[in-house]
């Protein structure tokens, strides 16, 4: 089945050329022109991933972002012109899974694309699932559940925590978790790893500055405690 993508830039040529290439790539595209088509088409259809501008009529696409992360998990990828690290961090806290700055390489745009869409889908053959106490993740459907109550988790969030309980007790560097998580050539810093973390731990902890689950050793890194 053909993936689904949806682009979304107040510019109608960026837009334009985005979905020629991706059409390329056999993805079926939606474009969207501002921060409120771009929230109802997201609300309406299924998506595999979506392209989306910070800088958007209407609605930002911080707001649209974050909005989304309020009843979809589908990977986000922000396209900002500024080179802005504050922008990159809102991005991130607003629950994007990468950003990318214009102006950009359309190559590196599908290659981002291709590689948070096969994370997205790693899993679906495996049946196990990990449990702690009243934490279980599903690894099957990549699904994260804190007694029977759903968990909403980007899927960067997901792999993250996948990886720190699969692992339990052993402390990852950040630098390492940036490697493992988001691969050696991401052109981001550790503090992609604190971002993510402090997200996961507001979702899954009822006390975020005491963590049960994820734990930071000073001075070395996170680890999960069971």
């Amino acid at each position: 089945m053909s993936k689904k993508a949806l682009v979304v830039d107040d510019e109608k040529i960026i837009v334009k050329g985005i979905k020629f290439s991706l059409e390329q790539e056999g993805i079926v595209v939606d474009c969207a022109y501002d921060g409120q088509e771009a929230l109802d088409k997201a609300r309406t259809n299924e998506y595999d991933i979506i392209l989306l501008d910070v800088m958007l009529p209407v609605m930002s696409g911080f707001e649209v972002c974050q909005q989304i992360r309020e009843f979809s998990d589908v990977p986000i990828i922000m396209l900002t012109a500024k080179g802005d690290d504050m922008d990159k961090i809102l991005g991130l806290e607003y629950g994007a899974d990468d950003y990318i700055t214009k102006p950009f390489n359309i190559l590196e745009v599908k290659a981002r694309m291709k590689a948070i869409m096969r994370r997205a889908k790693k899993g679906n053959d495996d049946k196990s699932v990990i449990s702690y106490g009243d934490l279980k993740l599903n690894e099957e459907y990549r699904r994260v559940f804190v007694g029977t109550r759903e968990i909403n988790v980007t899927s960067r969030e997901y792999e993250l925590l996948e990886l720190l309980a699969s692992n339990p007790g052993k402390v990852y560097s950040r630098d390492e978790l940036l490697a493992l998580i988001w691969g050696n050539d991401y052109p981001g810093d550790v503090r992609t790893v604190d971002v993510h973390i402090r997200r996961l731990r507001e979702k899954l902890e009822s006390t975020p500055s005491e963590p049960r689950y994820v734990r930071t050793k000073w001075g070395s890194g996170y680890y999960f405690q069971p």
